[in-house]
């Protein structure tokens, strides 16, 4: 069997990985931490040094990385993927990136005779754990879409063709964006209502189905108590960092900035998330914690 190769086994790209070996694809795999590689090892997978190892080794690549440098660095990098990378070979890159960088990596990609394709996700840790993953597809045509579907499939439920490359890169920041903000006003309107004397369950459920409801109040209330089994209720641990948050919105703002669409909002709950980033007792939290950072600000 051939081998499916695999960049990045964090906290998305480490479920994403062990859906494909259960659906029975045979992996390579790289990461950093070499700890994780060791695991994925131990659990039957070959390993690589570098991710040129992997392209010298795969046809078909999957990366999940935290950052445009670091998509830069494992695709263009001194032991990168293009180093050796074969004819043919299709790249699919599930990071949320730069549009730019996107770009500019499948350019580079098809001066190899190689195809690099932009797959982001949403669907959080829990849709990377069952599989139910929604990937934003910048493909270019119909029949690299059929391939990579094959593939992501595997690790998704929802897998959206939206044509040209770059495109599935555009949606991921447009609803990141959108995300951000949503979770800094579900955060500011539990604060705001359990001060004016209100039950934070009580609350929420007028919320959720009243016409302020969305996914931030109704699927991860940043609330303690309000609902189980998400990052609040285990205090704000795992789940999507303030870090990745901050990162995802400074994108949409180089967006807004290339494509002078403006973006007020998005700017100002970049701005929320940057100073939750630089702050040691929230930069390590889901981004969910901006609900304490609100309800401290209280006098």
């Amino acid at each position: 069997m051939s081998l499916t190769g695999f960049i990045g086994l964090g906290n998305m790209g480490g479920h994403m990985a062990r859906n494909l070996l259960k659906n029975g694809k045979k992996l390579i795999v790289y990461d950093v931490n070499k700890q994780v590689v060791d695991q994925f090892k131990s659990e039957g997978c070959e390993v690589a040094t570098h991710p040129a190892d992997i392209a010298a080794a795969s046809k078909e690549i999957v990366t999940v990385l935290p950052s445009s440098p670091h998509v830069k660095a494992v695709y263009q990098g001194e032991n990168g993927i293009f180093k050796t990378i074969q004819p043919g070979t299709l790249c699919m890159d599930s990071s949320t990136i730069d549009q730019v960088v996107t770009l500019e990596v499948a350019q580079a990609a098809a001066l190899l005779k190689a195809e690099y394709i932009d797959a982001p996700i949403s669907g959080g840790v829990t849709g990377a754990q069952q599989a139910t993953l929604t990937f934003m597809v910048g493909a270019g045509n119909d029949e690299t879409f059929a391939r990579a579907n094959a593939v992501l499939s595997l690790m998704g439920k929802n897998i959206v063709n939206l044509g040209a490359v770059g495109n599935g890169t555009a949606a991921k920041i447009c609803n990141n964006m959108l995300l951000g903000i949503q979770m800094v006003a579900v955060a500011e309107t539990m604060n705001l209502g359990m001060s004016m004397g209100l039950d934070a369950k009580a609350l929420a459920g007028i919320i959720n189905t009243s016409s302020g409801r969305c996914w931030s109040s109704d699927t991860y209330n940043p609330v303690p108590g309000v609902l189980p089994n998400i990052p609040c209720a285990k205090g704000y641990a795992g789940g999507f960092g303030t870090t990745l948050m901050a990162k995802d919105l400074s994108l949409a703002q180089n967006a807004s900035t290339n494509t002078q669409a403006p973006t007020p909002m998005g700017s100002l709950a970049h701005q929320i998330y940057r100073i939750l980033a630089r702050d040691p007792a929230y930069q390590a939290k889901d981004f969910g914690v901006v609900y304490q950072f609100l309800k401290k600000q209280n006098v």
